[in-house]
């Protein structure tokens, strides 16, 4: 929560050089942007969990969607977003939210975290009014119930290892694979596929932006581990170097990040250094609540 808890610090003014005419700044499509600041966690690497960084962006740009203004409530749908840069986990990071549009029923952010003077990601997000419309959903799959699945912190309380300590007591959502855990060796055939119980460790104020932004979080943890699967690898294999390079994201429905969502990843393709994840997340009553995408860099050291 305290991650999550923005500071607005003010307004910044966009202003363009080189092009003639005194609303020069016009033509990039904004002319001021809203700055947030928010904290990091700390993590065993050192660099800013992904994750992280989606969910304070989501943040910032449901921050500048007024309610109020545009008359009623606004929930995101889609956002599509870039890393650029590793992030230092021991500094703040900074949120330039241009306010792209709002129109009859969408409202479009552009947002930029920014740490050491550079943007580590730029996301793109929009957000709309509910309306009616034409329905389907594909079905859930049937998989094992997540009580009868072990949690990371029973299945790493004796480990001395920090990555593994981080997982057994730091993590803000608990996480259990069908599959087993991508944190040991893999068992059984290869395959592309994998499905993911997750929910906070405790309950959520009754806040949809927040409930968005933590599924925005927790998406990020495993999106890419149905490549890892794939190829027998896991977390733990010193060859592996693993880096996210880009995150889409659809909000279908309304969703508590509180309760149990099953996480249903598949990976359609690897190739030339980067494994694609793509994923449908599901209510416990089997509600497609959300859709996601990522493609990171998956290398293995010879």
């Amino acid at each position: 929560m305290d991650v999550l808890t923005l500071v607005e610090l003010g307004t910044a003014h966009i202003s363009v050089t080189g092009i003639a005419g005194q609303d020069a700044a016009s033509s990039i499509g904004a002319t001021s942007a809203r700055v947030f600041e928010g904290q990091s966690q700390r993590m065993p690497h050192g660099r800013v969990f992904g994750g992280q960084v989606l969910a304070q962006c989501v943040m910032a740009a449901g921050l500048t969607v007024d309610e109020e203004r545009l008359g009623g409530p606004r929930p995101i749908h889609s956002l599509h977003g870039y890393f650029m840069r590793p992030g230092d986990d021991t500094l703040p990071i900074r949120f330039a939210v241009e306010e792209m549009r709002d129109g009859g029923s969408f409202s479009t952010r552009r947002v930029h975290a920014v740490q050491k003077e550079a943007p580590i990601m730029s996301m793109t997000c929009s957000f709309q009014t509910r309306a009616d419309g034409l329905e389907h959903q594909v079905a859930m799959p049937e998989v094992a119930a997540p009580e009868t699945l072990p949690s990371l912190a029973e299945l790493f309380a004796d480990s001395e290892d920090p990555r593994a300590r981080q997982l057994a007591e730091s993590r803000p959502v608990d996480v259990r694979n069908v599959e087993g855990t991508m944190w040991l060796p893999p068992q059984g055939e290869p395959a592309a596929e994998q499905n993911v119980w997750m929910r906070t460790v405790g309950p959520l104020p009754d806040e949809p932006l927040l409930h968005a932004a933590v599924l925005a979080y927790a998406s990020d943890y495993s999106l890419l581990e149905p490549v890892l699967r794939r190829h027998g690898l896991s977390w733990t294999d010193a060859r592996l170097r693993v880096a996210s390079l880009d995150h889409s994201m659809w909000f279908h429905r309304p969703v508590r990040a509180d309760e149990w969502v099953l996480y249903a990843q598949q990976s359609p393709s690897a190739t030339s250094g980067r494994g694609l994840g793509m994923g449908q997340m599901f209510s416990r009553d089997g509600v497609l609540v959300a859709t996601t995408a990522q493609e990171g860099m998956v290398r293995v050291k010879q």
